[in-house]
């Protein structure tokens, strides 16, 4: 019978590197995980066992700390177009590459001054991510947050929904909102079309747009709190094609103090970590091409 290889990539995975640029006083830090993938003619080396086209993994590590010695890290989504563009230029073969990079951030130590130009603190649990994706003369970057934990103690209702013989939720016209929000937006220019300082700027400016939002907006449900946040990045930011974004609904409930002889005025709540309901979703301009090969092997989006 007919078997064929189909879609396939391999790569190095979780490549720790930590930078430290001393071009001046004011030391800065880059704390990364890069993880690399190519695509290409790997026919050979799957069905035969031959790895004439294989450039092996650890040569790909290599290469991450070799390109961070040669040209710095700056910004993460420049970092990886770099490492990218050098797996593809390679090797005929080589047709296509991934690079993701995920970002923790340091804060520097302020000790009753001025902040510390080589003394730092990692910064809270949230994490700048980029995927940079190769594919022949096309370049995809989509840049992201993950671990950003946000709650909001009102202003959150939940009623209306269908309800059954296995339905036991109450509905709620006030209520804890809480979430871990992972976002992905993907840009409408290639890496030639957005600089490092507009990187540097979105970095910030979108997660910001995406607080502020969940913090402004009354939510009838964490649906529309996820449509509101992606709809507002992209009215402000027009470098933004798509964003997705999954959001676990962190639940909180009233602990029933009344054996104790005690009354609970929505003030004492028990944090479940699960079972959690998962919202997930994409905010798109419809007049943008789409682009899936951007997409390719990030989980956890619908």
């Amino acid at each position: 019978m007919p078997i064929v290889l189909g879609p396939n990539q391999y790569g190095k995975a979780e490549v720790r590197l930590v930078h430290v640029d001393r071009s001046t006083p004011v030391h800065r830090i880059s704390d990364l995980n890069v993880s690399t993938a190519l695509r290409g003619d790997f026919t050979a080396a799957h069905t035969r066992g031959d790895n004439s086209h294989v450039l092996a993994t650890d040569t790909q590590k290599n290469v991450v700390y070799a390109f961070a010695r040669e040209g710095g890290v700056g910004e993460i989504e420049q970092f990886g177009t770099r490492l990218g563009r050098h797996f593809t230029a390679a090797y005929d073969w080589i047709t296509g590459a991934r690079v993701e990079i995920e970002q923790f951030g340091w804060d520097r130590i302020d000790v009753a001054g001025p902040a510390q130009d080589h003394s730092f603190v990692r910064s809270g649990q949230s994490r700048r991510t980029t995927v940079v994706t190769i594919d022949a003369d096309d370049v995809h970057v989509v840049s992201g947050i993950a671990g950003l934990v946000v709650l909001k103690t009102t202003g959150s209702e939940f009623h209306g929904f269908p309800r059954d013989r296995y339905t036991t939720l109450a509905e709620t016209s006030d209520r804890i909102l809480a979430t871990e929000v992972t976002a992905r937006w993907r840009y409408t220019a290639t890496d030639s079309g957005i600089t490092g300082a507009d990187f540097a700027r979105l970095s910030a400016e979108i997660p910001r747009t995406l607080v502020e939002t969940f913090a402004g907006l009354h939510s009838l449900a964490l649906q529309q709190t996820l449509y509101h946040m992606g709809e507002k990045v992209l009215a402000t930011f027009p470098e933004v094609a798509e964003i997705r974004m999954s959001m676990p609904n962190k639940h909180h409930f009233l602990v029933d103090l009344a054996p104790f002889g005690l009354d609970n005025p929505d003030s004492v709540y028990l944090a479940a970590d699960r079972p959690y309901g998962r919202i997930e979703g994409t905010v798109l301009r419809d007049d943008v091409p789409a682009a899936p090969i951007a997409w390719d092997a990030t989980p956890g989006f619908c």
